[in-house]
């Protein structure tokens, strides 16, 4: 990995070739992120540097669509607020096509943690989270705060009328998503994720269920259900 790259919370995408890691957290705890982008080439297991976001982001959902990276929402630079931002990059065989990222038209609730989806030429942003841990004021090691968080099932598309359109939500608040779903069947299968805190403990509960959000009727389900997800 190269030195300056983040370590965690990153927004990445790939088309089967280029993996593409944007923005992020650098180091442990909750030290700051960076806007500094990278992309592999897996087949000649090489690093390139792409150009860097206007500001960092925690987390943002990212994809690749007609051409462009898409990259928006995640956490802004206090690590708890979300973030509304959506911007786009040219990019074309792991290089991009422009020096500045191009700015489009923010998503409509922002936040870490989404599923980021492109099927049937439209651009889909699932579930997700407002609020993470924040930095302790004055740590030297950036120690992890608990802060306040929303757990949300929100759906969004964006399509050829440029425009967001909000959808049926999800059965139940999911977050941590990025990186459980698939496209099988004409349907986004997400697994798993994390639901909101329960109400005593104040415990992270993971979530048991499969969903499947239908992209001809647009409207998710259960698929199924694990019985043995908890919390810790």
């Amino acid at each position: 990995m190269p030195k300056k790259m983040s370590n965690s919370h990153l927004g990445m995408a790939s088309d089967g070739r280029y993996i593409y890691a944007v923005s992020g957290q650098f180091g442990p705890q909750c030290r700051p992120a960076v806007s500094r982008n990278f992309v592999l080439d897996t087949k000649l297991r090489k690093w390139d540097e792409l150009p860097p976001l206007p500001v960092p982001r925690y987390a943002p959902a990212t994809q690749l669509w007609r051409g462009r990276l898409h990259v928006m929402g995640g956490g802004k630079e206090d690590r708890h607020e979300p973030g509304l931002e959506h911007w786009s990059l040219a990019v074309k065989n792991g290089k991009a096509l422009e020096n500045e990222w191009r700015a489009e038209i923010p998503i409509p609730r922002g936040g870490p943690h989404r599923a980021c989806v492109v099927a049937n030429d439209k651009l889909f942003v699932i579930g997700g989270q407002e609020g993470d841990f924040m930095p302790k004021p004055g740590s030297p090691i950036f120690k992890c705060a608990r802060r306040h968080e929303v757990v949300y099932g929100d759906v969004y598309m964006l399509d050829n009328e440029a425009k967001w359109k909000q959808l049926s939500p999800m059965p139940k608040p999911d977050s941590h998503i990025e990186f459980a779903w698939v496209v099988v069947n004409n349907s986004i299968v997400i697994v798993g994720g994390t639901t909101e805190k329960h109400p005593i403990t104040k415990k992270m509960i993971l979530v048991g269920e499969v969903f499947r959000f239908d992209l001809e009727t647009l409207v998710c389900s259960i698929l199924y259900v694990n019985y043995f997800a908890c919390s810790y």
